[in-house]
């Protein structure tokens, strides 16, 4: 199970980012060619024999309900491979669960959060990039006639939603990004902000302030920088006790 979770892992990481999935998304909404064919519709039990083995139809995985011919990528995908568990079936809640148990491999995502959508329909797109689409599976996410069902119209909707709060959350990791943090028993801990600090990198370094979330009593260590007239009209941000005011480091006592 351990190369299992190691590899899938891996596989995450060659994923399209949303800017580059949101275009084939949209372009897909539109009819463009990426899309599943019309016309070519399989049921549950026509997928299954689709996984590889002796005597099988082929190598086809679905996800979302779009089924894909990963015929070239048998190595990974067909018996034995690492990735065999995702063929013949759709097991769209496995690609962000990571359970790869029978109950796991389901097409079941209606607990998903936002963000989790946000990131099923990237693999998605992973799919319509590396792969040949050859139609869509009957079932939870399209009709005996091929249209949409309303979950996967429910899906669509809350993509759109978690979209948004990405985008934003993004926006403001450009404004505020997050600090450099260290913490140890003995001494307390110690943050500081250098020019690539909560991985935006940048031509300033700034300092460290607590950023509160209104509503919610969080906070978080950001770097701000001084001269810019937006941080002095935040009312959510807080300097460090006993922290000079453009200290680049900042102590934080053990209390």
């Amino acid at each position: 199970m351990l190369k299992y979770i190691v590899v899938f892992v891996s596989m995450a990481l060659a994923a399209w980012t949303v800017p580059e999935w949101l275009e084939s998304w949209l372009l897909q909404r539109e009819g463009s060619a990426s899309a599943p064919p019309p016309g070519t519709l399989l049921t549950s039990k026509e997928l299954s024999s689709y996984s590889g083995g002796e005597g099988s139809k082929g190598l086809y995985l679905a996800i979302l309900g779009q089924v894909f011919d990963v015929e070239k990528g048998r190595k990974h995908y067909g018996p034995g491979g690492s990735y065999h568990f995702f063929t013949g079936k759709d097991a769209s809640r496995a690609f962000i669960t990571g359970e790869f148990t029978e109950a796991g491999l389901s097409s079941d995502v209606s607990d998903f959060s936002e963000s989790q959508i946000v990131a099923l329909y990237d693999w998605l797109s992973f799919y319509q990039r590396d792969y040949t689409p050859k139609g869509k599976l009957i079932g939870h996410f399209y009709t005996e006639n091929g249209e949409p069902t309303e979950a996967l119209r429910n899906l669509e909707a809350f993509l759109s939603e978690g979209l948004r709060k990405k985008a934003q959350a993004q926006s403001e990791m450009q404004l505020y990004p997050s600090c450099n943090t260290e913490w140890s028993e003995a001494s307390g801990g110690r943050v500081w902000c250098s020019s690539m600090s909560g991985g935006i990198q940048r031509d300033w370094i700034g300092v460290p302030r607590m950023l509160f979330s209104p509503g919610s009593g969080h906070t978080r260590c950001v770097c701000i920088h001084l001269t810019d007239p937006v941080h002095s009209e935040n009312q959510n941000l807080r300097e460090y006790k006993d922290c000079p005011h453009q200290a680049e480091s900042c102590k934080i006592i053990k209390d």
